[in-house]
């Protein structure tokens, strides 16, 4: 995105120096990486930075209106629904689309927003390797707000610990060991003393819950919550445990579980901004899009890309049944922007990364994640035995 960084950066580049990089997270981490890690990280051009906050302010501002939550009921299915929901979620996290706009300028355009936390630990690790194993010019940093390395990590230790012990904190999923993701899980671990517990470990007592830990047992105050519903539905529907997500249990969940479906694909139609592109619930349409080929088809309560259609016709969306449960999004142009070393052009995916104290008034923007892409979409599916695709880190200008 910044041509003189770039050429800098892929003159100095070599296979193996990035040999090297995976070589040494191999060491730290053995067995624990899972996913594909990217040449190369995205350097983000201040007017482009500047863009992207005013969008995410925007998109805050909607979600911090009164009746924000009347709106989003509908979101949380009814045998989801778990209680003691708080009053905003503890994490954000919002995904963009880079694009160039009328005027020719690089743009931001929303493609997702989750309130779900993302790879807080791992973004932390990554960036470093970048920045020892490659070219890192001067006034470039992943985190926001004045926070660096170091007070990034004791923030965080804020937010997830609130004040109580490591150990009464647990990070929930369901076989952890086995998650793509489980390399933040150990990263985590290593950063703040949060234990990956499985969902089908914890025992409950009335209204507390208990994890095993060397022999001892030990109450869970707090749950840095990274199990996703829609996956233990899918994956495990008659899976028999002790403790039940729908229970009424006295813990603080970090980040409620309700918050995953209001702040969602639901949202998207609920936000105005010109970096927001257009959307409509299919059930509320009066009629179809004459351009149905500029639009994607996205279900409501799907993950990680999952149901999302690119081409469909008229027939295709009269035979939904339930069409309260999908959405039209004008369709986003990625603008190829990234070039490797042989000259190919690369698409790149922003992902912000925001914590949220249980008494502030707005979410902080901390760090962030990036995707490069050679495929139709992003994701891996869509990205396979390409070279510099996958997750990377954004060093945004100062």
């Amino acid at each position: 995105m910044i041509p003189e960084i770039r050429h800098q950066f892929n003159e100095s580049f070599s296979p193996e120096k990035y040999k090297a990089l995976l070589a040494e997270i191999e060491k730290d981490f053995p067995s624990q990486l899972d996913f594909r890690v990217a040449e190369t990280p995205v350097f983000v051009p201040q007017l482009l930075k500047i863009k992207l906050l005013q969008a995410c302010n925007d998109i805050i501002d909607t979600l911090l209106k009164d009746d924000f939550k009347s709106k989003t009921e509908r979101a949380i299915p009814i045998n989801q629904i778990v209680p003691n929901e708080d009053s905003h979620p503890n994490f954000l996290a919002i995904d963009f689309a880079v694009t160039r706009d009328e005027k020719g300028e690089l743009s931001p355009q929303l493609i997702e927003l989750q309130g779900f936390p993302s790879l807080f630990g791992y973004q932390w690790y990554i960036g470093q390797k970048y920045k020892k194993f490659f070219y890192h010019p001067k006034n470039f940093n992943q985190y926001f707000n004045r926070l660096n390395m170091a007070s990034y990590v004791e923030y965080m230790k804020k937010v997830l610990l609130g004040g109580e012990n490591s150990e009464n904190v647990i990070l929930l999923e369901i076989y952890p060991e086995k998650q793509k993701t489980r390399l933040d899980f150990e990263i985590t671990k290593q950063l703040w003393g949060i234990t990956p517990v499985c969902y089908t470990k914890i025992k409950k007592e009335g209204r507390k819950l208990y994890y095993e830990k060397e022999g001892r047992k030990i109450e869970i105050k707090r749950i840095y919550n990274r199990l996703i519903f829609d996956d233990l539905l899918q994956n495990f529907p008659d899976l028999e445990t002790e403790f039940k997500l729908t229970d009424d249990v006295d813990v603080k969940w970090v980040t409620h579980p309700n918050w995953f479906f209001r702040i969602s694909k639901f949202t998207l139609p609920l936000l105005n901004s010109p970096f927001v592109p257009k959307s409509e619930y299919l059930s509320e349409l009066r009629g179809y899009p004459i351009d149905l080929e500029n639009y994607v088809l996205k279900p409501l309560f799907s993950f990680a890309g999952s149901g999302v259609k690119l081409n469909f016709t008229k027939e295709d969306l009269d035979a939904i049944e339930d069409k309260e449960n999908f959405l039209l999004q004008r369709k986003v142009k990625y603008e190829p922007i990234i070039e490797d070393p042989e000259g190919n052009l690369i698409k790149t995916e922003i992902r912000l990364l925001f914590a949220w104290e249980d008494s502030a008034p707005r979410p902080t923007l901390v760090t962030n994640l990036a995707r490069l892409s050679r495929g139709e979409m992003i994701g891996v599916n869509f990205n396979k035995n390409f070279d510099w695709v996958g997750g990377s880190c954004g060093f945004f200008e100062d």
